[in-house]
């Protein structure tokens, strides 16, 4: 299945891990609150998290693609004990400043996935890999890789919380959102202007007239949670748009919580 902007270049299709580094650019990062709007995240998705983290008794979390620091912040406000990680410095100083802006101090860790045991030696109640971030892994052995690295910094009761978004549907009817969890900033335009089964390129569309694009690759759900029990996870609950009954051609977003038993 196949559906792009016919003015869409060849140039931009790239298909590798590691580009996203090359597409966070400074002032893309600088907007990047406008896109996730603190507030309407908060209200459309809760206390999902928190609630979720104190139902299984988890306290020290790794939040592994800490963006501008979201999640970071709220869980810690909540009182959780939280380090940030993310592959991009850029990211990382913009959650550090967010976070002064709120009273906290956030503890990062500039990582990539694929070697987290290499950055890291502590070991977490939880990992939270939120905001469709896996879907920057292109290569399979990538994918099975991080999924390694997210299962060994965890304690032996731990539990890993990763999301993506809805790809089966997309792949099967097209792109269409209610940004009401995800991406909820109401002046900025994010929709796709390439989709395949192997690449999906969401450009992004501020106010000012500058637009960005981010290269993703289309995971489809059950082939997504099969990799995850590959890694060793006994069990993968799935959410969908934070709902545990949902219907899945109705939902933006799934939410895998796994546990390492």
């Amino acid at each position: 299945m196949a559906h792009e902007n016919e003015n869409h270049t060849d140039v931009e299709k790239v298909k590798d891990t590691d580009h996203y580094k090359e597409q966070y650019y400074d002032d893309f990062v600088d907007k990047w609150d406008d896109l996730i709007d603190w507030d309407a995240r908060a209200k459309g998705e809760g206390a999902f998290f928190i609630k979720l983290l104190k139902d299984f008794g988890k306290n020290k979390i790794l939040d592994l693609a800490t963006g501008t620091g979201y999640h970071s912040v709220t869980l810690m406000n909540a009182g959780f004990e939280v380090h940030s990680a993310d592959g991009s410095a850029e990211m990382l100083y913009k959650a550090s400043e967010n976070g002064r802006k709120r009273g906290l101090v956030l503890r990062t860790i500039e990582t990539d996935w694929r070697w987290l045991t290499r950055d890291i030696e502590e070991r977490y109640d939880a990992v939270m890999c939120l905001g469709n971030s896996f879907t920057h892994l292109f290569a399979e052995p990538d994918r099975r890789k991080a999924l390694a690295e997210f299962y060994a910094v965890l304690n032996h009761d731990g539990i890993l919380i990763i999301d993506q978004r809805n790809y089966d549907n997309m792949l099967r009817a097209g792109y269409s959102s209610k940004h009401k969890y995800y991406y909820a900033g109401d002046r900025v335009k994010a929709e796709p202007v390439h989709i395949s089964d192997e690449l999906v390129i969401f450009e992004y569309a501020f106010p000012d007239t500058s637009s960005y694009k981010l290269n993703m690759y289309p995971l489809r759900k059950d082939y997504f949670c099969r990799l995850i029990q590959d890694a060793g996870f006994q069990t993968v609950t799935t959410y969908g748009d934070f709902q545990k009954d949902y219907d899945i051609k109705n939902t933006d977003f799934f939410i895998h919580v796994a546990e390492k038993e």
